[in-house]
């Protein structure tokens, strides 16, 4: 009888420490569903990433694309904190590169031509007599396959294109693998690799375009770049070759500082760029470690996001060509400064400037690269 007695004590205690302990965290996951049918006929998917913090994104392996990134303020209310569309068509009729993966080669190369081992590429000349974003179907128009693998750090969504030799006027058959992951601190983690066949250049970069608040001007947003020197641009923006110090200029991010301060200066890069356009040489600590590359914060919605990149620059954009033209999500109409990119990467028109870092990729070579945005609020 005693031992009856026991067994249901024991039996009660271990049923009442159940009701009453603290509800465990969802399981993090990937989800995907259809997102919308291409011109010739080829399904695009969408997918949904969710941490254990509630920390969601949504990428469509339409040009390996994040379509939402919902971050918590610091009152924990989710917002999505990037610009883009809710639909495929959108994505397909609008070349704004909003969260894409671009690429082959991410920023611009002078003149849509450059030279490897004395033999001469052209490539198309896409944005005035420059190429940019890897020409006229870039990376951010082509459909990527997918599958959701599984990590050390959890599941990841990876994406796979293979670029055809002479595609877009690149030489050699390119594998291309952008793997996308959420972070246990908030941070969405996108992985770069490639390889080829065939000598080429390769600067892959993700485009997303990122308002902290969730719509309206960027001009209050705070900016720290761990950069003592930027890279000047000619009136086409493209690089001139020097690195130049930041020291008196508006390019001076070391400092928090927000993005409005300066934007107007009486600068001539400032006029060149129409506001910030313009790549940053990042203060590495030892070589293509993962380091800090920029801080941001948003004062009403305390949000901050943190970039971390083995990359040796990143672009920083502030929306400048934006024009009122484009609705996106939730029916809002993209103005001019409405957003700001940071785009990590290798400095645009390398493979024309020796005394640059080289996106020289060779058979037997692996491209790897790293960034995380992590996120936080106080």
């Amino acid at each position: 009888m005693e031992y009856r007695f026991l067994l249901l004590f024991v039996t009660c205690m271990f049923c009442l420490f159940t009701l009453c302990a603290p509800s465990q965290k969802s399981a993090p996951s990937i989800t995907n569903m259809p997102f919308g049918t291409t011109p010739d006929g080829i399904q695009a998917d969408i997918y949904t990433l969710v941490n254990t913090n509630g920390l969601e994104a949504q990428i469509t392996n339409f040009g390996a694309t994040i379509v939402s990134l919902k971050v918590p303020d610091k009152t924990g209310k989710l917002d999505d904190v990037v610009l883009g569309f809710d639909n495929l068509k959108d994505y397909i009729e609008h070349r704004n590169f909003f969260g894409a993966t671009v690429g082959r080669y991410g920023n611009r190369i002078a003149n849509g031509k450059f030279t490897l081992d004395g033999v001469e590429y052209n490539l198309a000349a896409n944005n005035g007599p420059n190429h940019l974003h890897g020409g006229i179907k870039g990376f951010d128009r082509v459909i990527w396959d997918a599958e959701i693998v599984n990590t050390t750090e959890g599941q990841a969504l990876q994406l796979t294109y293979v670029s055809k030799d002479m595609e877009e006027g690149y030489p050699g058959n390119l594998t291309a693998v952008v793997t996308f992951s959420l972070t246990t601190d908030n941070g969405i983690k996108i992985e770069y690799e490639a390889t080829t066949d065939k000598k080429t250049v390769v600067n892959l970069t993700n485009h997303s375009y990122f308002n902290l608040k969730n719509e309206g001007e960027i001009l209050d947003h705070v900016v720290t770049i761990n950069a003592d020197k930027m890279i000047p641009v000619d009136e086409g923006l493209i690089p001139t070759g020097e690195l130049q110090s930041v020291d008196g200029t508006p390019f001076d991010f070391r400092k928090p500082t927000p993005i409005g301060a300066r934007i107007n200066a009486d600068d001539q890069q400032i006029r060149f760029g129409g506001g910030y356009d313009h790549s940053f040489v990042l203060n590495k600590e030892s070589g293509s470690s993962l380091s800090l590359a920029a801080r941001v914060s948003e004062p009403t919605t305390g949000r901050i996001m943190e970039v971390y990149t083995t990359e040796p620059g990143m672009q920083f954009y502030t929306g400048n060509f934006l024009n009122g033209s484009v609705t996106g999500k939730y029916g809002r109409v993209y103005e001019k400064r409405n957003a700001f990119c940071m785009e990590t990467q290798h400095f645009p028109d390398s493979p024309n400037k020796p005394e640059f870092p080289s996106t020289v990729l060779e058979p037997g070579q692996k491209y790897s690269t790293v960034t995380i945005y992590k996120f936080s609020a106080e």
